[in-house]
């Protein structure tokens, strides 16, 4: 699992590269914290293109970045999950309180 990142703005891009599974999920969930903890950041995408699996605790790791963003009012955004991805996204409803973007 890589995680590349930039920010512009008050925006912040994350990109996801090889397998969001319960070995990657503590530094996937780590590194996007420490990108949004401190910083002015208004808003998070979340590019998927690159996701090879995401399982379950995949979930987890977007449902607990929302809870920890909510509150700042910092909406979180799905941007180009692959076709398997999507499926996991669509079956668990996070598309309800994530928006898909591209």
């Amino acid at each position: 699992m890589t995680i590349e990142h930039y920010k512009k703005s008050d925006t912040l891009y994350v990109k996801l590269c090889g397998e969001l599974d319960e070995h990657h999920s503590a530094y996937v969930r780590t590194t996007i914290d420490m990108l949004t903890d401190g910083d002015v950041v208004k808003r998070v995408y979340i590019d998927m293109s690159d996701l090879d699996f995401m399982d379950s605790t995949g979930i987890g790791v977007l449902i607990g970045r929302y809870k920890r963003l909510k509150p700042r009012g910092i909406p979180i955004f799905i941007q180009s999950p692959p076709p398997t991805v999507d499926k996991v996204l669509k079956l668990s409803g996070i598309y309800e309180i994530m928006t898909k973007a591209g």
